[in-house]
């Protein structure tokens, strides 16, 4: 096992993460978070802060907008027909979207409005431009193996027993 956080190290942890005093996300000790450390799966400026952290190790820790969801960027804000999107009738302000390009990719954006045909979307993260506030505890780490590192995040135990569907029904 592992001595302390590095690239390639699987870490299960409990936080709380607040936003302009508001908790906006958690996981605790019954339920961690586990991460690949060095696998992007985490904002970077909480990854950096925990490199050569250790098993019971608690951190507080601020991440500003630029090392957490990135600056808001006021160009991220698109319109689209009301037909360009399935089930607009249903939409409203602060609600999920998903969006569909001419190649294909799927982005995802929140409603800002609904006028004239038109449906202004927001496709900032919810945390954009945001300072972040996270409690930490360490509460376990272990050597990823190949498939995590070549996947570039931690698998979940069904994963080890079932690759894929076929296995799954076995």
């Amino acid at each position: 096992m592992p001595e302390q956080i590095e690239n390639g190290v699987v870490v299960s942890l409990a936080y709380t993460l607040t936003v302009d005093g508001e908790e906006m996300g958690s996981a605790t000790a019954e339920e961690p978070l586990e991460y690949l450390h060095g696998g992007e799966n985490i904002v970077p400026g909480l990854e950096a802060a925990l490199q050569g952290k250790r098993i019971g190790d608690r951190v507080s820790v601020t991440v500003p907008a630029e090392d957490g969801y990135g600056d808001y960027d006021e160009e991220d804000i698109d319109e689209f027909d009301v037909d360009e999107i399935p089930g607009a009738e249903n939409l409203e302000p602060g609600m999920m979207v998903e969006v569909e390009d001419d190649e294909g990719y799927i982005y995802e954006g929140s409603v800002v409005e609904i006028t004239d045909g038109l449906v202004v979307v927001d496709f900032n993260h919810p945390l954009s431009g945001k300072t972040l506030h996270f409690e930490v505890e360490i509460l376990g780490m272990r050597q990823a193996d190949d498939e995590e590192l070549e996947h570039g995040h931690p698998h979940s135990l069904a994963d080890y027993f079932y690759d894929d569907e076929e296995e799954s029904d076995k």
